[in-house]
């Protein structure tokens, strides 16, 4: 029997195996579901296990778990019912007064919650983590508690140096959590780049099939910090249910071969996408002229997401007329499935800096790639350009 152990397999092979350790019948190929929320006690009231009730204790969601913090290089990880719960969970952990320091552009949802926790006495400021001097200034105003990173931060895709600001923030003595949905851990481990806690949105690529919600947090080490936020978790029940755990890890087992798709057709997309007449600018870290792209580089090993967003030339009329005109892609919010998405950002998040009206967000699916281009080209190609 082949007994190599789980942390020596590369990477392809262990997401393969997400769903073959779990528990099943002998000659089961594909691991069982676990539905009790209750468990029985012997004639001396003690349990056989250490599990207790469902709400903080399920077989199923904890394999799930181990196999992700495995992915992850993580000592452990929960896992939530969304991407936003998992966020918050850090944030309601933190000690009374913290201060957060987070990346200004970022995943709106999550922004507009931070930018709420005066409510609960915490303080936060938002600051352009690309730039390091900008960072520096932060946490010399204040000392921070907590940093929060998105990279590649969405919808503009910018690229945050992990290693640079873990090793400034931990000289604060800063917890720093990085939300790596877009990045995944095919291409990027946080935790390898100084990173304490990493977080996902497990809805995106980890499931990759846009039919479960689910949260990540993955921790590097123990600390006071992360008994916290599991205890709570327990406590409160936040727990991912059991089903949605088992399509979690069915996802997980095609993770590396969907993320590198996307991502090599995502690179297509944009080189030729770069050279187009109604397309004013692409973002997209792989392009040499993308501001961090050295960066992106450096800390995205083997390829740069499948996420890019698109400036046009005739600004947000030309944007939904353009959305409005493709067949292929799908008009829906959510990225990461082995579908194709376009989304007018502005429209859900409201026209600003940091998310232009011009500006058409696409995630790229499995789909192949010349019909994602001709779809994309026509639908372009039927707008009226600013003369």
């Amino acid at each position: 029997m082949f007994q190599k152990p789980l942390g020596d397999l590369g990477f392809r092979t262990l997401t393969v195996q997400s769903l073959a350790g779990a528990e099943a019948p002998r000659n089961g190929l594909v691991g069982s579901i676990h539905l009790s929320t209750t468990y029985t006690r012997d004639e001396h009231y003690a349990y056989a296990t250490d599990y207790v009730y469902g709400r903080s204790d399920n077989l199923t969601l904890r394999q799930t778990e181990a196999f992700l913090a495995a992915l992850e290089n993580a000592h452990a990880a929960l896992l939530y019912g969304s991407g936003m719960a998992a966020a918050v969970a850090v944030i309601a952990a933190l000690d009374p007064g913290a201060h957060v320091v987070a990346s200004d552009a970022m995943y709106y949802g999550l922004k507009h919650r931070l930018a709420e926790i005066g409510r609960f006495g915490h303080t936060v400021s938002f600051v352009d983590t690309t730039d390091l001097y900008a960072v520096e200034t932060a946490f010399a105003a204040r000392r921070p508690d907590l940093v929060w990173l998105e990279t590649p931060s969405n919808p503009l895709w910018r690229i945050t140096d992990v290693a640079a600001v873990a090793a400034r923030a931990h000289a604060h003595g800063a917890v720093v959590c990085v939300d790596s949905t877009v990045a995944t851990p095919v291409f990027t481990r946080p935790i390898d780049l100084g990173a304490d806690i990493v977080m996902h949105s497990a809805t995106k690529y980890l499931n990759g099939h846009s039919d479960v919600g689910a949260g990540l947090l993955a921790a590097a080490r123990p600390s006071e910090l992360w008994n916290r936020i599991g205890a709570a978790r327990a406590e409160l029940g936040a727990g991912l249910g059991a089903f949605d755990a088992w399509l979690l890890a069915r996802g997980l087992r095609t993770l590396d071969l969907r993320v590198r798709a996307q991502a090599e057709t995502a690179a297509v997309l944009a080189r030729r996408l770069s050279t187009h007449p109604a397309v004013a600018r692409v973002l997209y870290p792989g392009l040499p002229d993308h501001p961090g792209h050295e960066i992106a580089a450096r800390q995205m090993t083997g390829g740069f997401g499948g996420m890019l967003s698109i400036r046009l030339r005739g600004g947000r009329g030309a944007a939904l007329a353009t959305a409005a005109s493709v067949s292929l892609w799908r008009r829906a919010t959510s990225l990461g499935g082995v579908e194709s998405l376009i989304e007018h950002r502005a429209s859900m998040e409201g026209a600003g800096p940091l998310c232009p009206d011009d500006l058409l967000r696409l995630s790229v699916g499995i789909e192949d790639v010349e019909d994602l281009w001709t779809d994309l080209d026509h639908a372009l190609g039927a707008i009226d350009l600013p003369r």
